[in-house]
């Protein structure tokens, strides 16, 4: 099964039909552009594309987007607090486009550093990958594959502005709450992956 977020709802790509779901079987590409019709409905919360062969149907969704991978972590200081940025009005963990020659865990603790001005992050393990749908000149599949990481220092975070981040902060669990309310659905899988 893959998820896949497009307007902040689900796209579940899987072998069968969801029963809790809009499900069209695939047959060719054109269902790929009637999922997303659909995703814009405010009557639909969430579409389901079934294929028998699931690993078919991925790579045809996969070619059927300009795909690109990016990366980044969730990253722990030493009172197990958590690093977020906050751009676009939403709460957000920092991360960014895979460069060429990088691997993803090179790209994700060089896109922490550089979006909140700190440096001698740690790279931990893997958590999980996510993948959202936007639309930049055309329909873009993006692939996150994110990390946990360690901070020991006490520098001053400094948000990436050019960026558009207005601020980087370190989060307590206490305030997670408010956060879940201001953050994007692949941020909740992150945090419910890594046990925060």
């Amino acid at each position: 099964m893959y998820k896949v977020f497009y307007n902040e709802k689900p796209l579940i790509l899987t072998e069968k039909p969801l029963l809790t779901s809009k499900s069209l079987q695939f047959v060719t590409i054109s269902q790929f552009a009637e999922a997303l019709d659909l995703l814009r409905s405010i009557s639909v919360n969430e579409v389901n594309v079934y294929h028998h062969n699931l690993g078919k149907l991925w790579a045809e969704f996969q070619s059927y987007f300009d795909y690109l991978e990016a990366a980044g972590g969730l990253v722990r200081n030493q009172k197990d607090e958590i690093l977020f940025i906050h751009r676009l009005d939403k709460w957000d963990l920092p991360k960014g486009k895979v460069e060429e020659g990088e691997t993803t865990e090179i790209a994700a603790v060089r896109e922490v550093e550089e979006e909140c001005g700190i440096t001698e992050v740690k790279l931990k393990d893997f958590i999980t990958k996510t993948y959202h749908i936007y639309f930049q000149e055309n329909l873009k599949l993006k692939a996150t594959f994110w990390y946990n990481m360690s901070y020991d220092g006490n520098e001053e975070l400094i948000p990436q502005e050019d960026e558009g981040i207005g601020r980087a902060e370190w989060k307590r669990k206490t305030d997670l709450s408010e956060i879940m309310t201001n953050t994007y659905e692949n941020i909740k899988i992150v945090l419910e992956a890594s046990g925060f």
